[in-house]
């Protein structure tokens, strides 16, 4: 996963509220065994009407996704944000996030942001009257700013959640940093027990 320090770019508003996951991306499309290829089933039942926002030429290259409340409820399916992930999203604001989906967005790098629904519905409004607005999302310095949509907010992430985004370490490789307590355990255990190998 690579280090993500600061996310700026242009915003599509999703200005719907409960979308669970089989609507980001159904279940259909969980049968592939790969992690990747997910992009053409993002949204894939609303994408049939001309009208969605991620049908707006305007919106195209927008890399911040503003979405109503309660946003990723549903089944705990990853497939969710790697179809965000893979359709050039790095970023879903929102007043509120499923917890299942956030956890699932920190692990793949996609970067989960929760902010008051003021916040949420003045991005909405910039985003919509104006698809050049950007906004930015700074993990470092723990701020979400969108200047021009009057919004200057405080980035709520945990200690070890911005660690992990900052120095690009998913499961994997937080696991491999504890590598040698890991082995110098396993060498201790008498041999009958099953072994873990890192290798």
């Amino acid at each position: 996963m690579e280090p993500i320090r600061r996310v700026t770019g242009r915003m599509a508003s999703l200005d719907r509220e409960n979308v669970d996951t089989d609507q980001i991306i159904p279940a259909h499309w969980l049968k592939r065994i790969t992690r990747t290829g997910y992009a053409a089933g993002l949204f894939e039942a609303w994408r049939k009407d001309p009208s969605f926002v991620l049908n707006d030429p305007r919106y195209a290259g927008a890399t911040v996704l503003v979405a109503g409340p309660n946003f990723g409820s549903g089944s705990s399916r990853e497939h969710a944000a790697w179809a965000l992930q893979e359709s050039g999203f790095r970023a879903v604001i929102s007043a509120k996030l499923a917890d299942i989906f956030a956890t699932n967005a920190l692990k793949v790098g996609l970067l989960p942001v929760q902010l008051p629904a003021d916040d949420v519905a003045r991005l909405m409004r910039a985003a919509t009257s104006d698809p050049a607005t950007e906004v930015t999302i700074d993990v470092e310095a723990g701020t979400v700013e969108a200047s021009s949509a009057g919004v200057r907010a405080a980035l709520a992430l945990a200690p070890h959640a911005r660690q992990r985004l900052l120095a690009g370490l998913d499961d994997i490789a937080v696991t491999l940093r504890h590598g040698d307590e890991i082995a110098a355990y396993e060498a201790r255990r008498p041999a009958w027990l099953p072994r873990v190998g890192l290798r």
